[in-house]
């Protein structure tokens, strides 16, 4: 590191379980975040300012009025704007050093295939039953950790899957993509603003906590925040042998 990042991140080389090897293992990390909405405007500030070396946004959508509520990346100006062009500007004036990609898209699997080659870490951002399947099959595939969040109403969970770790369960473990859940979004649910930012922070914490590798991931376990009453609760969660995407068959 040079002098001036070794003041910028003077703080976290304070921390003995960051210091400057943590810090220049971020500063070399490449994280994937999907999603540039209400999750993605919180985590993925987080990450620039920790110094993440690379980031990559994804997401094809672009800014409207009704999102200024929670997606804090962007503001009145954005409007009609990418999201992941509004996003990199307020990343790049955030942390002008480091590495801001943007790709407009949808994710797919052959997308995902052609990045995650090169990512240590995938955020998933996304408020999609079946795009999250995507993002998780392609992580399983390239042994990539993710960190999954979501949030809705009142309510946000995480967790984080690591096919590294042969514990680990995966996100179909838990929620089967053989199973039909009826989407339902933010339009005509709603959701508390703050939530996406309480939910996103966790998942750039727990992300710079994998990179760098320090304590204890949230791996085998499941964060539940209810907004409503204030209240965290956490739930165990195990690898299930006949998963269709992680399991002993595959």
């Amino acid at each position: 590191m040079n002098d001036e990042q070794l003041l910028r991140y003077s703080r976290h080389l304070l921390l003995e379980e960051i210091d400057v090897a943590g810090q220049e293992k971020l500063l070399s990390s490449h994280v994937l975040v999907i999603g540039a909405g209400g999750l993605g405007s919180a985590a993925a500030p987080y990450l620039a300012a920790a110094g993440v070396g690379h980031i990559t946004l994804m997401d094809h959508d672009a800014v409207e009025l009704t999102n200024l509520q929670r997606q804090i990346m962007h503001t009145e100006s954005s409007i009609g704007k990418s999201k992941v062009d509004s996003g990199k500007d307020f990343l790049q004036r955030l942390n002008s050093s480091i590495q801001i990609e943007t790709i407009q898209a949808k994710a797919s699997s052959s997308l995902l295939d052609e990045l995650l080659h090169s990512v240590n870490i995938v955020l998933d951002c996304t408020d999609n039953f079946l795009t999250r399947h995507l993002i998780n099959a392609a992580c399983v595939k390239h042994q990539i950790p993710l960190v999954s969040g979501s949030a809705l109403k009142f309510d946000g969970q995480i967790s984080v899957f690591d096919p590294r770790n042969p514990d680990s369960p995966c996100y179909a473990c838990i929620f089967s993509p053989d199973e039909q859940f009826e989407e339902v979004s933010c339009s005509s649910m709603g959701i508390f603003s703050p939530l996406v930012g309480i939910i996103g922070a966790m998942q750039a914490a727990q992300a710079l906590q994998v990179l760098i590798g320090f304590g204890n991931s949230l791996v085998g376990r499941m964060l539940l925040w209810n907004g409503r009453n204030t209240q965290i609760d956490e739930i165990r969660i195990s690898r299930n042998s006949a998963c269709s995407v992680c399991g002993q068959a595959h």
